[in-house]
């Protein structure tokens, strides 16, 4: 079922790159449909995976890269701390599967970001529980890249985050 999701990816991005001119106009679009998976997603992957409270930006970062990668892309991903703040991290992966019948991008679309569904995901599910956070492509194999790097700044500090109870 994997190649056949895989297979339907791919002839989604050709279609939106079809129907829209410009990469920036895809990239949003896939931006969008991921995030509105991403909102619906996290109920089922709370549910699955049976995970306890994240405590910090980087308990939830890496619960993104080992479990949740896993669990719906068959891979993992490891994680780096891109800032003294603790606020912004990077998911990196070998191997990406949305990409394993694609070559390379083609010249007049060198701006398009074709796995963008993956972070629409992310911010989406993050913002369900409460975690506002920026999401975006870093380096991309397909554009020549060594790695696929996912970049994730939370924006907010992490002592915002604590409420009171009354």
């Amino acid at each position: 079922s994997r190649e056949l999701f895989v297979l339907t990816y791919g002839a989604l991005v050709a279609q939106l790159c079809k129907d829209y001119e410009k990469d920036e106009d895809v990239n949003i679009c896939l931006d969008r449909m991921g995030y509105s998976i991403g909102i619906r997603l996290i109920d089922d992957f709370l549910a699955r995976s049976a995970v306890k409270k994240c405590r910090s930006y980087s308990e939830t970062t890496d619960m993104i890269a080992q479990v949740a990668f896993k669990m719906y892309l068959g891979v993992t991903a490891s994680v780096s701390c891109n800032s003294a703040a603790g606020n912004e991290f990077s998911l990196i992966l070998d191997k990406n599967p949305l990409v394993d019948f694609v070559e390379e991008l083609p010249a007049e679309r060198a701006s398009l970001c074709y796995c963008n569904l993956l972070c629409g995901v992310i911010r989406g599910a993050l913002e369900m529980v409460h975690l506002a956070a920026e999401v975006t492509f870093l380096q991309d194999r397909l554009k020549g890249d060594a790695v696929t790097e996912i970049g994730i700044t939370f924006l907010r500090k992490a002592e915002d985050r604590k409420h009171r109870r009354n």
